[in-house]
């Protein structure tokens, strides 16, 4: 009884303060497996986002944090039992996954050229790596450069904001291709509302890419272009990156030339020829010309496929949390579509399909901001539309391709 005469005084509390902003038309007590003390329905009398400030004060000093909800054409605001406390984190955690990736990023860097691959072979591991760490050093620096850029974004966007969230959490990958997986952060505290939620995760993308471009054109200077061999097997196998929009155009910035350029087209237009060449990746180009990328280079395009799969619109990826901000519940529809895109796509290059099955499994909820009512202003929508538009200009249907 004691327990339901305290609901019944901080309700009414609380009551006075909500009637401020919306016309309230009910009020009901909650139980503990509703998951919250109160529930207000009305209609908002001003801004949704302003009334979430003025409310949020006073829920807070009863030691509750207010959710704004729309249900049935009403605004609810929601008065859930606690505050959110972000649990701590341990930055050792964070410092030594960084630096056991900027080993094996350096290792990948050292094993990329020439010189350095041959001492690796000759000396070992650990010898090697000591006598020729100079040689990974461009593509080590690049590579990270671009990825602390990428998560420092998300990292101080919600600083920014007051969203509690972790450091960054590297992934050391030894024996890839990079030498790495990325890296993440977490957010410990949900976003305000969608705005906060697209300033976060539109942040880190933008804030990566604005660094792997200079990084990407750069590399592309200090490349040389070469001819392919009419057969690969003559090189032990040929392995090309793959092409973005933009990594197409910043090949024709640096060098004047659409590359890899073939031989001949085939019979086919060059347009139809490059639709082709861009989204199943074949046939190989052999006898033409193309890049022979420099460690910097292929750490710029390395920049550019990590912001592409962290825009993938789908679950808690970065695009995720932009078709959310855009689109709410709808977004949903927008994860089925991604999810036959990247099927269709793995049967061109397989290692989609282990991204559907990610999109498929992690890919289901979203950060749920505590405002769900406030949509994003002029401004922020723009900015989502072009967080879609990077993800056209950067997503690589063929990452990789050998030819043998």
């Amino acid at each position: 009884m004691w327990v339901a005469e305290r609901s019944d005084v901080q309700a009414e509390r609380l009551l006075a303060v909500v009637r401020t902003v919306m016309e309230v038309r009910d009020v009901t007590l909650g139980k503990p497996e509703q998951g919250f003390l109160v529930r207000y329905r009305g209609r908002l009398l001003l801004d949704s986002a302003e009334a979430y400030d003025r409310v949020e004060v006073a829920f807070k000093h009863a030691g509750m944090t207010p959710l704004l909800r729309e249900e049935e054409g009403d605004h609810v605001f929601l008065a859930i039992p606690g505050l959110p406390e972000p649990k701590a984190s341990n930055p050792w955690i964070n410092l030594i996954l960084f630096l056991a990736t900027l080993f094996t990023v350096l290792l990948t860097g050292v094993s990329s050229t020439e010189r350095g691959a041959a001492i690796l072979q000759d000396q070992g591991i650990w010898p090697g790596l000591l006598h020729a760490y100079r040689e990974g050093i461009p593509f080590a620096a690049s590579l990270l450069g671009i990825l602390l850029a990428h998560e420092f974004g998300h990292y101080l966007a919600a600083r920014y904001h007051k969203t509690a969230v972790t450091l960054p959490y590297f992934l050391p990958f030894p024996g890839n291709i990079l030498g790495t997986l990325g890296a993440f952060i977490r957010l410990k505290a949900p976003p305000k509302n969608r705005r906060v939620l697209l300033d976060i995760g539109l942040a880190g993308p933008l804030a990566g890419l604005v660094v792997a471009v200079p990084v990407l054109l750069y590399g592309l200077s200090l490349s040389q272009i070469t001819t392919l061999p009419r057969d690969p097997s003559t090189m032990g196998g040929l392995l090309m990156e793959g092409n973005s929009l933009l990594y197409l155009a910043a090949k024709y910035v640096v060098t004047g030339e659409l590359l890899p350029s073939p031989a001949d087209y085939g019979g086919l237009s060059p347009l139809l020829y490059w639709l082709r060449y861009l989204f199943v990746g074949l046939p190989a180009p052999l006898g033409g010309r193309d890049v022979l990328l420099h460690p910097i280079a292929w750490a710029g395009w390395a920049g550019l496929l990590v912001t592409a799969l962290n825009l993938i619109p789908a679950g808690q990826l970065d695009g995720g949390h932009v078709i959310y901000t855009l689109f709410g519940r709808r977004a949903a529809r927008v994860r089925r579509y991604v999810l036959l895109a990247l099927v269709g796509l793995g049967f061109v290059w397989q290692g989609w399909l282990l991204w559907a099955l990610l999109v498929y499994f992690l890919g289901r909820g979203h950060a749920e901001p505590l405002d769900e009512v406030t949509p994003l202003n002029p401004a922020r929508r723009a900015l989502g539309l072009l967080g879609l538009v990077v993800f056209i200009l950067v997503f690589v249907p063929v990452p990789l391709r050998a030819f043998f």
